[in-house]
């Protein structure tokens, strides 16, 4: 039963094998947070969490903020009760609708209702809740300056420490048997890879990593790729599968990887400074993340 509480080159592929003796250890999923806006997008995060909690038995935590202006803040005490009492009684009766769907049967479902305006809130939530994972919606209408940048989705995946789905469309099924990390292989990915590899040791799913090798100034050699190698598994310190795939750009290259090789999520690692934008970059970054046909997940390092 669910239950309410809680109000308050090209294209060719070759890989190398890193050894190591670090074992990560199980665990379960037990929270996963999904932010709402009411809109249908952050519907489509909701039925993917309701996939994912149903298949790993974790309960699922709404998180609505009400973000009531200064201008609301700064009537009388009257007033502002009244205004207050009102939001939140609109954001209940959402809530109460958003929670009537057959899909969320059979699960444990919380709803918190915060006054919060900075979407940087979320993070904190999902360490007061103890989530294991946030899966929020993102129109992506105009490619990832949509996607992420200037977009509330943006501001939690540069705060957030816990790993965050970004759902763009309704997936009426997904299973994650196969994550695929794409980075550039510097040691400062490698916080990220072990969260990435704890998420998929979580859910028994397979993780492998991509590196996109292109052709000009930033194409590697032989020799460099072996250092490269060397240098991540050192710092790693356990094994992991590394492809290195030959495309034109990174972009279409990490897609096109993911597309050939039946992948069922993309993972991508983030600054919680800069965002996305150190990694993918251009025009041709935001058509093909527009147009990414499997859900993407951002971790930061």
């Amino acid at each position: 039963m669910t239950t309410i509480a809680g109000i308050g080159i090209w294209d060719s592929t070759f890989s190398y094998q890193l050894q190591g003796s670090v074992v990560l250890t199980a665990d379960i999923m037990k929270k996963i947070l999904v932010p709402v806006d009411f809109s249908e997008f952050s519907e489509y995060a909701l039925e993917v969490a309701a996939q994912l909690a149903k298949k790993h038995e974790a309960g699922i935590i709404i998180l609505h903020m009400i973000g009531l202006s200064d201008s609301v803040l700064a009537n009388s005490e009257i007033a502002e009760e009244q205004e207050a009492r009102y939001y939140l009684k609109m954001a209940k009766e959402k809530i109460k609708e958003f929670t009537e769907k057959a899909y969320l049967e059979e699960i444990s479902v919380e709803a918190i209702i915060q006054n919060y305006k900075e979407f940087t809130e979320v993070n904190k939530v999902a360490h007061e809740q103890d989530c294991d994972l946030v899966v929020m919606g993102s129109h992506g209408s105009s490619g990832l300056s949509e996607l992420f940048v200037g977009s509330n989705t943006e501001k939690v995946v540069r705060t957030s420490d816990v790993p965050v789905l970004v759902v763009k469309k309704r997936h009426e099924t997904i299973d994650i048997k196969k994550m695929v990390f794409a980075c550039d292989m510097e040691k400062e990915n490698v916080s990220a890879y072990k969260k990435a590899a704890a998420f998929a040791d979580m859910i028994s799913a397979s993780l492998e990593v991509v590196y996109v090798n292109t052709a000009g100034a930033n194409f590697l050699g032989y020799d460099d790729v072996k250092k490269r190698i060397a240098v991540f598994k050192k710092e790693l310190g356990v094994a992991v599968k590394v492809n290195f795939y030959n495309y034109h750009t990174v972009e279409r290259g990490i897609l096109n990887y993911c597309a050939e090789h039946n992948a069922d999520l993309l993972v991508m690692p983030t600054h919680g400074r800069r965002g996305l934008a150190h990694f993918v970059v251009g025009s041709l970054a935001e058509s093909v993340a527009n147009h990414a046909k499997i859900p993407v997940m951002t971790v930061k390092f």
